[in-house]
């Protein structure tokens, strides 16, 4: 059983795949300050919960944007599932596809996952939405190849801006807004329509972009923690793939296992 362990700026995500297929997920806040043994205590209640051994884990893999989580997640690997964790990004679990930007070390480890899991997943050129703590949007080619995209402030970072520099702004929670008007008739109403449908507008604006610059039909997939409330709006996406990281992750780590 392969344990993937994807951690975000906001949020790491714990799964667990057996036969290629996710059996369980979980989520924590991501705090590089967490040790080891914090961790250990939080994954094998829930390895507990699901009635999971310990043993029936046989192989780690990890892929982090925040570095300073990465030495307590490794520590995490040898000290209780006496196991050397994969990296990705790093031998043996290298990206293995070309990065064709100008410095491709400085590309993140989830949106080359992402690059990876995508290609495997869906033919010919594709453009990736990903809702994180940054939304990014990615262009992969026809060849498994990531030729670059755009980085722009994500829902929840835009919210928080909103709020954190205006006196009288109340926090709101992200959903819907109710109903197809973009006349806001409460202050709620207008803050929530604002985030959202700005963030509708902001995808299909800059999805209209690459896709003319690419010059080929190109498939716009949707994954992150908020795709699927932004799935929704149909016209927006051809597929919504909530678990795209970790799929990527699977896949790294058992081509790292059929070279090694």
């Amino acid at each position: 059983m392969l344990l993937a362990i994807d951690v975000g700026n906001t949020n790491a995500v714990f799964a667990l795949f057996e036969g290629g297929e996710i059996r369980a997920r979980w989520r924590i806040a991501t705090d590089p300050r967490r040790t080891a043994d914090e961790y250990a205590v939080w994954l094998m209640q829930l390895l507990h919960i699901a009635d999971i051994k310990r043993s029936a884990i046989d192989q780690i893999i990890i892929a982090t944007v925040v570095p300073r989580a990465l030495h307590n997640l490794e520590l995490l690997a040898s000290r209780y599932f006496d196991k050397t964790p994969l990296v990705a990004g790093t031998a043996p679990a290298g990206y293995g596809i070309d990065i064709d930007v100008i410095e491709p070390r400085s590309l993140g480890a989830d949106r080359a996952v992402n690059a990876i899991g995508a290609h495997a997943r869906y033919a010919g050129d594709l453009i990736i939405v990903d809702f994180g703590t940054a939304t990014t949007i990615d262009a992969i080619d026809f060849n498994g190849a990531y030729k670059g995209g755009i980085i722009a402030p994500g829902i929840n970072l835009s919210l928080d801006a909103l709020v954190g520099n205006t006196a009288k702004l109340p926090r709101i929670a992200i959903e819907a807004p109710r109903g197809p008007s973009v006349i806001g008739r409460t202050t709620e109403d207008q803050m929530l329509i604002g985030v959202y449908w700005g963030c509708v507008a902001m995808i299909e604006g800059l999805v209209a972009r690459m896709r003319a610059e690419i010059g080929r039909p190109a498939k716009v997939i949707a994954t992150g923690g908020l795709a699927v409330l932004l799935g929704a709006q149909d016209a927006l996406f051809d597929v919504i793939d909530p678990d795209l990281t970790l799929h990527g992750l699977a896949l790294l780590a058992q081509r790292a296992g059929e070279n090694q």
